[in-house]
């Protein structure tokens, strides 16, 4: 799988006429290939671009593009279902997803990959069976494979699953069998869980204009009753020094302690509050 972004566009621009042969990633950072230069680029025996198509990537920021029999396909989609388009959009590190234009992962100041390593800091001791209510690209369920026993995510919308697995950074998604994938919605599964049944959950919900229902009491009960005892809930709500986000955090604190849990502890760093069961 080859993928490219306007900086592997760049890059290659700049060696044009320079160089025949660079070491240049084709995975959007993750590792170098030997790749040569010459009438055309050519990345391997049987996968080559034109550089009037180099050229076009370089001139699109917001969109990494996926290579095939010599085409650019940019990693876009749209949902009937939710009338959402979908971008893979590049940065620095790995990559996040436009939800109809707006990031899913904090890119100001930081980067997705960082994003999500600060959500799971705040979570802390990370351990045995873990809800990811929201997979997005799988970053979450990727990072808390690494130490719990097993992770189940759950992606309310197959058009993001398919953008997920033309990105390089998610494969890990679906390849590691300590990783269960479920297509549903987290409003409705939580209701379905047995009680008692996970260590942790991390919570990463749209934004509340969106998905108001996963910021409400009873989503929190049913996060409580799903919870073991001195299980914990990362819940991930946004820029706390924000007006929204001061207000929205009031009444998740709020509701989150109607819901039974014990502790609310604030973790503005990560944009967000524990709660412990």
């Amino acid at each position: 799988m080859i993928v490219l972004s306007y900086i592997q566009a760049e890059q290659l621009l700049n060696a044009k006429n320079k160089h025949s042969q660079i070491n240049l990633s084709l995975d959007l950072g993750l590792s170098e290939t030997p790749i040569r230069l010459g009438e055309n680029v050519i990345f391997s025996d049987d996968e080559f671009l034109q550089w009037e198509t180099i050229e076009e990537i370089r001139d699109k920021e917001n969109s990494c593009f996926f290579i095939e029999n010599g085409v650019a396909v940019a990693i876009q989609s749209y949902s009937e279902e939710f009338g959402r388009v979908y971008t893979l959009y590049p940065t620095n590190s790995a990559p996040t997803m436009l939800v109809s234009g707006i990031p899913m992962h904090r890119i100001k100041d930081t980067n997705p990959w960082e994003d999500t390593i600060s959500k799971l800091k705040a979570f802390g001791n990370m351990e045995g069976h873990v809800l990811d209510t929201t997979t997005g690209l799988g970053y979450t369920a990727i990072l808390a494979a690494e130490k719990a026993a097993k992770v189940t995510t759950v992606e309310i919308d197959p058009t993001v699953r398919e953008i997920a697995r033309k990105n390089p950074w998610s494969s890990q998604l679906f390849t590691n069998p300590k990783i269960e994938l479920v297509i549903g919605d987290s409003n409705d599964l939580i209701c379905e869980f047995e009680s008692n049944t996970f260590e942790g959950i991390m919570h990463d919900p749209p934004m509340f204009s969106l998905a108001g229902n996963l910021y409400s009491l009873n989503f929190y009960l049913q996060a409580h009753r799903i919870l073991k005892t001195r299980g914990r809930m990362f819940h991930y709500i946004g820029n706390p020094e924000s007006r929204s986000g001061s207000r929205v955090t009031r009444g998740v604190v709020e509701r989150l302690k109607k819901a039974g849990f014990s502790q609310v502890i604030p973790k503005p760093k990560a944009f967000g509050v524990l709660g412990l069961k």
